[in-house]
């Protein structure tokens, strides 16, 4: 019982944080003029949808419940975005760091499980997590080419 309380907890954490990409990807598309970026957040925000889905599905399966919202520091982190693109002549640009910097706290967040040696992770779950992580670290690397576009 404690295994799949452990592993629901690690996946309830990266459901908080999908939670919020979630969001933000919503909130930094409102924020540009620039249609294909606009486009891109938007597909984003779909895809953590989707991805929020997954896990919760995956949680259900240990047997317990989805945590329902997302956390304090990505209210926080989004409530910086604001600031911060209120103050800056390139707000595209700012975004776009925005985004990367919180994709690479997602991707380490995605490592962290699935390199913890405390647990044996199973197939699916590992399968999930691992095509999750990669395709997050694809949209760093489309963000970080729009970046350079448009600095």
């Amino acid at each position: 019982m404690k295994y799949t309380v452990e592993i629901s907890n690690k996946l309830n954490e990266l459901l908080e944080r999908t939670y919020d990409a979630e969001k933000g990807f919503k909130q930094v598309a409102e924020k540009t003029n620039n249609e294909t970026i606009k486009e891109f957040f938007k597909n984003r925000a779909k895809q953590r949808y989707d991805f929020g889905h997954e896990l919760k599905k995956e949680i259900k399966a240990f047997g317990q419940d989805p945590d329902k919202g997302g956390s304090t520091e990505g209210t926080l982190h989004r409530t910086w975005i604001n600031f911060k693109s209120l103050f800056t002549s390139n707000n595209d640009e700012v975004l776009l760091e925005e985004v990367q910097r919180g994709e690479k706290e997602a991707i380490e967040t995605y490592n962290d499980i699935l390199n913890d040696t405390d647990f044996v992770l199973p197939p699916s779950t590992e399968n999930m997590l691992m095509r999750q992580r990669n395709t997050i670290r694809e949209t760093l690397e489309t963000a970080d080419l729009y970046e350079h576009a448009v600095s």
